[in-house]
């Protein structure tokens, strides 16, 4: 891989920097594109009734013909849940290990893609070579399992992405991350690190996650006589399997409740990622077979989400479990930042229903602390660091890691989503921007909801709507019916008759002025109710509901 000429690399985040979520950079170098990462993120407490938000990938639609393929790190949403949305438009090979591409073939079936849609399934150690790029899958621990780290080969130099990762020497299943390999690259020379930044702010080592196994153990051991309900991350295998193994070595049968988890776990298991004894699953419907001593629910809601099993439960809204006195329920997972308070709401209802709730130390995070960040930087010594997946906090966090090890600042980039940094040997600098945002998914609709339908619905959710109704004659523009008013969510009609009143004698007074005047046109006499209907509001209430006069003509 000869450098040609004076080209640089192009590295162009356009998603996932400054949030949790979203993830997704192009690499570019003059005619190839290849693309790490598709994911999505949840919607914001402003976002109201969309279900998801996906990036913008405009400059892929624009450079179609440079775009050679997606390489993903592994199975998580962040980094997934957006390809079903984008390969629509971008249809290239998708690169993944074993398990990511099984949980991507879900996705797809459920979009009815998998048969447009190319995939590869790579193994650690195996390069990839796209026009002028070759990418080679590094092993490393997660949360999820065959999670990599890629090494990207480009004539500009090499640049290695960790995905999101921790250092685990005694993981539950497989090997442990190839640290080694990580230290070979870096004898190679190389010129950038992508690195995870989530916990770059937390002090020491991430704990293996078999450690949550042990504490799993003691739980069991101390309620031998309850109902045992665990919450998780589905795509946490590992976690799954530690459950299973406790459950298994204390006589208990497991249920698991919540969409996501059990198809998570059925490719797991088909794919051998998973090891469950025979006879230790059983069918929802079972449980009235078994006392509760001898029951285990592995469910999803970890976040609080309205719509997982666990609230649901906690509402009284689930058809098949209801929650009990003396029931344990065990949160196997730390809140999401933004999900805090809605996690706090159900473990109130939970302890409220006389349950017991554990939400301690159940939970080990996927995401490396400040000594593997410093681990994995001696080991690849680029010449550039870039901090990615994180909120800026996070960022400025492992920025300040960088400077501890003696990176200097015009060498630590911090960039923002739809950055364009061009670097090489000699230099690396932002040189422009092009347009990322969010594409907002609501229902079936992708983008056709956008920041005016949002700021419409947050308008209604906060003063309400009135509407004005009329029925004019054609020709004359007379009033023959109306203007009546109809009202939602400003104010309660029943308590507001004069108000209502005399906002009828504003109408009338209007409708006057229009026919005095010889106003005809339906737009004009729109504007004058709404500006007039709208000031009388103001003055009365100080509020300014959404206000729609409809016209109809006979």
């Amino acid at each position: 891989m000869k450098k040609k000429n004076n080209s640089k690399l192009k590295i162009i985040p356009l998603g996932g920097l400054e949030q949790i979520g979203m993830n997704i950079t192009a690499f570019e170098y003059e005619d190839s594109i290849i693309v790490v990462d598709c994911g999505l993120s949840f919607p914001e407490d402003d976002m109201l009734g969309i279900d998801l938000v996906i990036p913008d990938v405009t400059y892929l639609r624009d450079n179609i013909d440079k775009v050679k393929g997606f390489f993903i790190t592994h199975g998580h949403e962040d980094h997934i849940g957006a390809i079903p949305y984008v390969l629509r438009d971008i249809n290239v090979p998708i690169y993944a290990t074993k398990l990511t591409i099984g949980i991507i073939d879900n996705k797809l079936r459920e979009h009815n893609m998998l048969t447009k849609v190319k995939r590869k399934v790579v193994k650690y150690g195996q390069h990839i070579n796209l026009g002028c790029f070759r990418v080679e899958f590094i092993k490393t621990n997660h949360s999820i399992q065959d999670a990599a780290a890629l090494a990207i080969y480009s004539p500009a130099g090499i640049v290695v992405h960790t995905g999101d990762f921790k250092v685990d020497y005694t993981p539950v299943f497989g090997d442990a991350i190839d640290l080694q390999r990580f230290g070979e690259i870096g004898k190679k020379g190389v010129l950038a690190l992508m690195c995870d930044s989530t916990n770059a702010e937390r002090v020491g080592f991430t704990n293996s996650e078999r450690t949550v196994g042990k504490t799993f153990d003691n739980i069991f051991s101390e309620h031998k006589d309850t109902r045992i309900i665990i919450a998780t991350f589905a795509s946490n295998v590992d976690r799954v399997q530690q459950i299973i193994n406790s459950a298994y070595k204390f006589e208990r049968k497991v249920v698991v409740e919540g969409r996501s988890m059990v198809n998570i776990i059925s490719t797991a298991t088909e794919l051998g990622y998973l090891h469950i004894p025979e006879h230790t699953l059983i069918d929802i419907e079972q449980l009235k077979d078994y006392p509760d001593e001898q029951t285990v629910l592995i469910t999803t809601g970890s976040q609080g989400e309205s719509m997982a099993a666990l609230s649901r439960m906690a509402a009284n809204l689930h058809k098949k479990v209801t929650i009990k006195p003396g029931d344990t329920i065990i949160f196997s997972s730390n809140p999401i930042p933004g999900n805090e308070k809605a996690v706090s709401n159900v473990i109130n209802e939970l302890f409220m229903k006389g349950a017991e709730v554990i939400f301690q130390d159940a939970h080990v995070s996927g995401h490396a602390c400040r000594e593997e960040i410093k681990l994995i930087y001696s080991l690849v010594k680029p010449k550039y660091a870039i901090p990615v997946h994180g909120e800026y906090k996070h960022l400025k966090a492992q920025a300040s890691i960088a400077r501890e090890l003696g990176y200097e600042k015009e060498n630590i980039f911090i960039l923002s989503s739809g950055n364009v940094l061009e670097l090489d040997e000699n230099e690396a600098k932002v040189t422009g921007q092009v347009p990322v945002g969010d594409i907002l998914v609501d229902g079936l609709g992708v983008g056709d909801v956008g920041n005016i339908v949002l700021r419409d619905r947050q308008h209604l959710a906060e003063d309400g709507i009135i509407i004005v109704v009329m029925t004019l004659e054609s020709g004359s523009g007379q009033v023959l019916a109306g203007p009546d008013i109809v009202s939602r969510g400003f104010v309660y009609v029943r308590g507001a008759e004069s108000l209502m009143d005399e906002a009828k004698q504003v109408l009338d007074d209007v409708m006057d002025y229009c026919m005095g005047k010889n106003i005809t046109d339906w737009g004009k006499i729109k504007t004058e109710v709404k500006e007039e209907l709208s000031e009388f509001v103001w003055k009365k209430t100080k509020r300014r509901p959404m206000i729609m006069p409809i016209i109809m003509e006979v």
